[in-house]
């Protein structure tokens, strides 16, 4: 099997998430599919009522589509067109003023960018070569031999592509040394992955993310003093068992392999593993050496990503 690669830019790190943050505040979708796109953009409060009829006059008088009208009048932009367009089409991604997710989530706030086309051929390839929900093979492993290489980050948006698509998403940060996903998608830092493998919580640490229809984050919750052996019961394989028949994805972000062997675990745990590497940054013998590793654990890697920051 040929690697699965890409490369991605730098993305700007800026929002993280309040202090004592529990859930996810975001508007859950106004309007779909049927609507026109005058009514999905004054239901938004893009659009007035009053501008869409004058745009609407015009559009019967020009015989122009009501997009190109409303440009031509100034009382829309392109990126409000786009808007209007995804949520027709059950492509839902969200505004520039809504800040209820991270806005490192670059799939759900710039889906026409560059970058996120390649997340997107990413997540065609991962689907034409490894991905078999039939016989559950829908569990990915999201690995890099060390820190800020961009684990987190991939993980975080390759999940909101699968939503986008369609498919039932869950994103599970078992990263229990330095977690992430928590402040992507501004969640509370204490139930979580950790409090369900300590039998402290149950499926109820799942939070579904009401903006992005079909994604589900699991954070890694309370920072563990031990979290190899919390990862390295059983408690953690029954748990992949049982999502992976509820999902139709499951992405797992991970600890940097080469500093925490409890990576090595987690992938041995899933259906198969994506090695991420950073542009000068990742050690090439780390990567060949966590290649090597997973290789003699039975471990399916299905290819590697080059982040190109």
């Amino acid at each position: 099997m040929k690697p699965v690669s890409a490369s991605f830019p730098t993305i700007k790190r800026n929002q993280t998430t309040k202090p004592g943050e529990s859930s996810i505040y975001s508007k859950a979708p106004i309007t779909g599919s049927g609507s026109s796109i005058g009514a999905i953009l004054i239901d938004t409060g893009r659009l007035s009522a009053e501008s869409a009829d004058r745009i609407l006059r015009l559009q019967v008088e020009q015989g122009k589509r009501f997009g190109d009208t409303a440009i031509e009048l100034g009382l829309l932009t392109e990126d409000d067109v786009r808007f209007a367009l995804s949520r027709q089409f059950n492509n839902l991604y969200l505004p520039a003023g809504d800040n209820s997710l991270s806005y490192q989530l670059v799939a759900a706030y710039k889906p026409f960018s560059p970058i996120v086309e390649k997340l997107r051929a990413l997540r065609s390839q991962l689907i034409l070569r490894w991905f078999d929900t039939e016989i559950r093979l829908n569990s990915l492993a999201i690995m890099s031999p060390g820190i800020g290489e961009g684990r987190s980050f991939i993980a975080a948006n390759l999940a909101v592509v699968f939503s986008q698509l369609g498919k039932r998403t869950l994103l599970i940060d078992a990263n229990l040394r330095a977690p992430r996903q928590h402040e992507l998608f501004k969640l509370g830092s204490n139930a979580g992955l950790s409090g369900m493998l300590a039998g402290r919580i149950g499926i109820e640490a799942i939070a579904h993310v009401p903006s992005l229809v079909g994604l589900s984050v699991l954070p890694a919750g309370a920072v563990p003093p031990n979290p190899q052996e919390l990862l390295g019961r059983t408690g953690f394989p029954e748990l992949l068992q049982s999502v992976v028949r509820d999902f139709d994805i499951v992405i797992i972000d991970t600890p940097a392999a080469h500093e925490y062997a409890e990576a090595q675990i987690i992938a041995a745990r899933a259906s198969a593993a994506l090695i991420v590497v950073r542009k000068d940054r990742t050690s090439v013998p780390e990567t060949i050496e966590l290649a090597r590793s997973l290789q003699q654990t039975g471990t399916t890697t299905v290819g590697s990503v080059l982040n190109d920051f």
